[in-house]
């Protein structure tokens, strides 16, 4: 069950909470994450009290909402937390700061008060207007022995700088604190919304016709095979088949492309694309729940529970870099002033707390996870739905690229190109037997063969229904049908004829790689169809891309004849193929490809996402292509393309690549501030001014480095900006 930690908006604490919860969690080969784009989390209700003491302790005030009872969108929620606050926080950090500009230049004036009163009155109340929440949780923390942590480091650093009277550096240090908190809040949120804006996509209502008319209700209440109506400028809510009126639909927040597509009577409309023109009437295929549109959603939310490698080891860095730090702290404060003759405990304690203001992991902890967030965010809106920082992370060692080859690298849509009948059949018979024979089947191939029917012969597909008694489909091989007369049709491969022992006579024809249905009846050789599938104009150009990005072999598979795949892959330039493969066939080649692998390279797969399902699953990455409204492709694959833009592939391995590059960036520029200012303070070269920006600068840098992820590289940029 999804619950809603209202009030959260710590990513640090989010991941000490998450800690805590998977060491409550009975299944151990279950990971709890809290998903960072819209602060849910996925528990077992058994442990909800459990769980709301865990959040209690680290985060007082964090509410664990169920989902179904927040009537709100989780982000809409966080919207709402954050604006209400963001004028208090403003608010406390302006007096403050005036405060601390006053109490600098009446400084001499406040410390001639009685006991310096006047001082510690005006400093005091600065220093508690922006850190008494840090102190209070600090204090909360250390009765609960958790005492290694950012708070636990401000207040000791701070409180020792009162205590040696640096009153200023010690308000500076809890205001500019402040300060960057408020910027990574406004950071985490402006990527935030670059997943909730695909997260708007849900439409609020539908127009549903009724006995007594057209009604507005919530698409939750529509059901398949109900009507419904769609005005122009509409979001359309739910999946269905358009009954009547032609239109163009944007569907560029799906897919990134700002291209609108027409669309009639008969076609297919999906969830969450936009009706631009004309009144359209749709009969609903699908619910609410099951749309493609409801798929997406889940995808997106659940994108961030999936971690990279880098994210969980500065997560583990994060949990023993603070005690060692502290450690540290206390050492450089005490053991100097004994062995070096003349060293004051005082000076030394100031070098300990800048240690501890320098050496908060907060940049770390919150950059890092935001960069991939980032990506992840950009990508999306360019409509390619990453569904974890795990596969952006393992694109950047992609070293073999398989694709599959009807509908990825060609068009699909198959054409015959010529009817050769034998045996004393006419065109007319041998087209009527191979349509009679495919008349029930999906593939692309009986289409194809049906629309040629129709087209030539005009046959009627509710006459050759009639004829059938019984199909049967061989996945690899074709198919096999019997007739309500008894007759039976085999159409398919050379396989197929040879398997049922049926005599055919090819030697006067020449193989030039197109597909060939051959046809028999009743053990009699009919004859054969050749169909052609136009490769896709850029499927070249995108080969060589691939290979340009350091991609070192790319595969096809295809259950086409030989020279059929042999001529796509030298056209392509793909290195190598394999052709005549049965489903299973297509597993036992990844397995064998991925068995032959070394290193940590990876291997992706590329697929239409239906019939290729087991092979993405198997691949390192699955990518789906043209994957809009199809449920297996959302299921099955770890990236889903949202269209059938073959550039999307190399464009996916940019984003990673530019991710991974911010993501080594903060880390390595964090690093090595730090290192250097902390070397700079043990040898008393730092001041406190300086400690806050090793740790506030550094940490307000790293943030907004992060940001630069949500704008996404080349082409992809384009779609973000057209589709805006």
């Amino acid at each position: 069950m999804k619950y809603y930690l209202r009030g959260l908006d710590c990513p640090s604490c989010a991941a000490k909470i998450e800690r805590k919860l998977n060491n409550l969690n009975p299944n151990p080969n279950q990971e709890i994450n809290i998903n960072l784009n819209n602060n849910t989390v996925e528990l077992d209700p058994e442990l909800y009290e459990e769980a709301q003491k865990i959040v209690d302790d680290i985060e007082p005030g964090v509410k664990l909402i169920p989902k179904e009872n927040n009537k709100e969108q989780p982000h809409n929620n966080y919207e709402d937390d954050h604006s209400s606050n963001l004028k208090q926080e403003y608010l406390k950090i302006i007096i403050s700061l005036g405060l601390l500009i006053f109490g600098f230049i009446f400084r001499e004036e406040l410390q001639n008060t009685p006991w310096a009163i006047a001082d510690y009155s005006v400093f005091l109340i600065a220093y508690f207007l922006v850190g008494g929440h840090v102190v209070i949780s600090a204090v909360k923390n250390l009765v609960r022995r958790d005492i290694f942590n950012e708070k636990f480091l401000m207040t000791i650093a701070t409180l020792g700088a009162i205590l040696i009277q640096e009153l200023p550096e010690a308000v500076a240090v809890m205001l500019f604190y402040a300060v960057g908190e408020l910027f990574q809040d406004l950071a985490v949120n402006k990527s935030r919304r670059s997943i909730s804006s695909l997260l708007d996509l849900r439409p609020e209502f539908a127009n549903l016709i009724t006995e007594k008319g057209t009604e507005q209700v919530s698409p939750e209440q529509v059901t398949p095979g109900d009507v419904i109506e769609i005005y122009p400028g509409e979001r359309i809510p739910l999946d269905g088949k358009v009954l009547s009126g032609e239109s163009y639909i944007n569907a560029s927040a799906l897919t990134g492309e700002s291209v609108p597509e027409s669309v009639g009577p008969g076609e297919q409309v999906m969830a969450g694309t936009i009706n631009e023109n004309n009144l359209l009437r749709v009969q609903v295929t699908k619910e609410f729940n099951n749309s493609s549109v409801a798929k997406i959603f889940d995808l997106v939310e659940k994108a961030a529970e999936r971690k990279a490698p880098t994210e969980k080891f500065i997560t583990t860095f994060a949990a023993w870099y603070t005690p060692v730090v502290v450690g540290g702290a206390a050492v450089l404060a005490t053991i100097p002033p004994l062995l070096i003759p003349g060293a004051e405990f005082s000076e030394w304690i100031y070098r300990a707390l800048i240690l501890l203001v320098i050496s908060c992991p907060c940049a770390l902890v919150l950059s890092i996870p935001l960069g991939y967030f980032g990506g992840i965010g950009g990508a999306s809106r360019g409509g390619i739905l990453v569904k974890g920082a795990n596969f952006l992370d393992a694109l950047i060692d992609a070293d073999t690229v398989v694709f599959d080859k009807t509908g990825t690298l060609t068009e699909g849509t198959f054409q015959v190109v010529k009817i050769n009948p034998k045996n004393g059949f006419s065109d007319q018979e041998l087209l009527n037997y191979a349509s009679t024979a495919e008349i029930y089947s999906n593939h692309p191939i009986a289409r194809s063969i049906l629309h040629e029917a129709k087209h030539k012969f005009n046959f009627s597909r509710e006459e050759l229904k009639a004829k059938v008694l019984k199909q049967r489909e061989d996945k690899g091989f074709g198919v096999k049908t019997t007739l309500s007369d008894g007759s039976v049709i085999l159409a398919g491969s050379e396989k197929l004829l040879t398997k049922e022992s049926i005599n055919m006579d090819l030697t006067d024809e020449k193989d030039n790689g197109e597909t060939i249905v051959h046809v028999a009846v009743d053990d009699k050789y009919v004859g054969y169809l050749i169909l052609d599938d136009e490769i896709k104009a850029d499927a070249a150009e995108i080969v060589a891309k691939l290979k340009a990005k350091g991609v070192s072999h790319t595969v096809m598979l295809s259950g086409d004849e030989e020279q059929t795949a042999k001529r796509v892959a030298k056209q392509l330039n793909i290195d190598k193929y394999y052709a005549g493969l049965l489903p299973e066939e297509k597993i036992e080649i990844m397995d064998e490809l991925i068995a032959n692998k070394t290193g940590d390279e990876k291997i992706l797969y590329v697929g239409d996402g239906i019939n290729d399902a087991p092979v993405i699953t198997r691949a390192d990455v699955g990518i789906a292509m043209g994957a809009l409204g199809t449920d297996a492709a959302i299921e099955a694959a770890d990236i889903v393309l949202m269209d059938d833009n073959l550039d999307k592939i190399p464009l996916s391995l940019d984003v990673a690549r530019k991710t991974r590059r911010i993501v080594l960036q903060n880390i390595v520029f964090a690093l090595g501030v730090k290192a250097a200012f902390v070397s700079l303070g043990a040898l008393g070269m730092a001041t406190m001014w300086g400690a806050i920006f090793a740790d506030v600068g550094v940490a307000l840098l790293a943030v907004f480095n992060s940001t630069r992820a949500l704008r996404t590289p080349g082409k992809l940029s384009q779609y973000n900006s057209d589709s805006e």
